[in-house]
């Protein structure tokens, strides 16, 4: 194990473990002592204040004890799955995970609960971290350790809380339940209204139209290296368009970028100041900043800051809850997954705080629970069918996502947004930018020479070869086009053990052919102009 690794595990270790008491994590309370559940998370602190009041109310309410949340937020899913890794990897060599079973004991580390974040990210809780252990044969072998566990509910359960299993094209919960759905996520566009009247641009319908050239350098995006939420939303749009059309689609987005920000939330703040016109958006931000920004008595499409979903393309994603394996307190968090599946958990995510509520217009359940958050409206879509079957007249949103839903599947080209955006649009950006504004200009003039202006257009959308490993015997491996047929066999190549270092290389080899094609685009305009000034003189 790399030593930079080990000090990465022992230093998270010492941080999250000092708020601890410092008691063995099996040990049984004592008279007097709080159960402490532990929860790493991506959310906001409105929200995580919001479910922390709520589960401690419902803790005691039915469990007679009291209990407290210690949230652990140190970015977004990414950073909390490297995070998770070097945990588990560090508990793995150090025998205190079982290397054939995969049992842990309590406190095996000091995280209960990873609550928020894609489908996607929680998938990888499963799938990411490979560690090695010894085969029978005597040999190293790598194995995936999944670092959640199953809930452990009783199906019937689940199938009377959720009904059917599924949300447009996507499971409510993973089969063997090491993730369910505590809210639902859709992907859509924030806008900046007098952005768009100024520019002389009806609001914006599709993602084709932030491709519009008098948005140039006007659409906030987040970086896909580093938000699972923004590579959500371009997964769908590639999985809508399909191949060749996707990426022209991601292409042009990128090249009207402001900027490409490291968090999702950056761009509905800037687009309700109006340091863009436009973004991306995860829908409960581009929603709460559109509320943020109206004045005293406005209506929501009167204000400021609108939000849109494109029609037709409308991609439902559970945000959910999991386990984690060998956490101090199992029995605590498999009753926090429960809390938040009850109507009561489920009313915090959108009703109206009930600080802005008399007490005839809050709402309560069949026991007289009072529904709803306390203080902040969190503008989230509960996961449960019920809630919308019960409680629409009480939703801020009265949008019923199961209605709303695209049946389109993700794309199976996912991992491949981060390296070939960051090539073509992130770590390129002065040179797309030089691009695209050269071919905007073409475009626009209808003199251009169009066999001229078609190698233009050629070269701007073009993908790159890729150069697979050498052999054993060190022979240069084979060039492969950059296809949907071809993705398996690259994708691997960038995870190749015996040549870590070829996703790296491969990411400069990317750079270099845009860099090399944008420069072609703007001498190709170039030579066009200083030739029809010649021809004038």
């Amino acid at each position: 194990m790399p030593i930079a690794r080990i000090l990465f595990a022992v230093v998270f270790v010492s941080l999250v473990a000092i708020p601890l008491v410092l008691r063995p994590a099996t040990k049984e309370p004592e008279s007097g002592e709080v159960r402490q559940l532990i929860v790493i998370t991506p959310h906001l602190a409105q929200l995580r204040e919001e479910f922390d009041a709520g589960f401690r109310r419902w803790h005691e309410a039915k469990y007679g004890e009291p209990v407290r949340v210690q949230y652990l937020a140190p970015g977004g899913t990414s950073e909390i799955i490297k995070q998770l890794s070097a945990q588990y990897e560090a508990a793995w060599d150090a025998g205190k995970i079982d290397h054939e079973t995969f049992e842990a004991d309590a406190g095996t580390i000091p995280i209960d609960v990873m609550f928020g974040g894609g489908s996607y990210d929680h998938g990888r809780l499963m799938t990411a971290l490979s560690v090695k252990r010894k085969a029978e044969d005597g040999t190293t072998e790598s194995v995936t350790l999944p670092m959640s566990v199953s809930a452990g509910f009783e199906p019937e359960w689940l199938e009377e809380v959720f009904g059917p299993n599924a949300v447009g094209s996507q499971p409510l919960y993973e089969k063997d339940q090491h993730w369910i759905a505590t809210a639902l996520s859709s992907f859509g566009i924030v806008y900046n209204r007098a952005e768009y009247e100024d520019l002389g641009l009806s609001p914006p319908q599709s993602f084709h139209d932030l491709t519009d050239p008098r948005l140039f350098g006007r659409i906030a995006l987040a970086d896909p290296r580093q938000s699972g939420s923004i590579t959500t939303t371009l997964d769908y749009i590639l999985a809508k368009e399909g191949w060749d059309e996707g990426w022209k689609l991601l292409r042009g987005l990128s090249a009207n970028a402001r900027y490409f920000s490291g968090s999702s939330g950056k761009p509905p703040i800037d687009v309700s100041s109006g340091e863009a016109a436009a973004g991306l958006a995860i829908d409960f931000y581009g929603k709460a900043q559109a509320q943020s920004a109206l004045a005293p008595g406005q209506k929501p499409s009167e204000g400021r800051v609108g939000y849109a979903d494109p029609a037709g393309s409308v991609y439902i994603d559970p945000d959910p809850v999991s386990i984690l394996r060998g956490g101090p307190e199992p029995e605590l968090a498999k009753r926090f997954v429960e809390f938040l599946l009850t109507e009561q958990g489920q009313s915090i995510w959108n009703f109206r705080p009930n600080s802005e509520l008399s007490e005839d217009e809050r709402s309560y359940d069949e026991d007289g629970v009072l529904l709803g958050p306390s203080l902040y409206a969190l503008r989230r879509m509960p996961a449960r069918r019920v809630m919308y079957e019960k409680y629409m007249p009480r939703l801020m949103d009265k949008v019923n996502p199961f209605l709303l839903a695209g049946t389109d599947k993700p794309s199976p080209w996912r991992s491949s947004i981060g390296p070939m955006m960051g090539a073509f649009g992130i770590d390129t950006a002065d040179e797309l930018k030089a691009a695209w504004k050269a071919l905007i200009v073409a475009r626009e003039d209808e003199s251009f020479p169009p066999e001229v202006l078609a190698e233009m257009e050629r070269l701007f959308y073009a993908l790159p070869e890729h150069q697979m490993p050498p052999d054993e015997a060190g022979n240069p491996g084979s060039v492969l086009a950059f296809t949907p047929e071809n993705y398996r066999d690259i994708r691997n190549s960038w995870r190749d053990s015996k040549h870590p270092e070829w996703a790296v290389k491969s990411q400069i080899r990317y750079v270099d052919f845009f860099r090399r094609n944008y420069g072609e685009i703007v001498r190709l305009g170039r030579t066009r102009a200083l030739s029809t000034a010649g021809n004038v003189q």
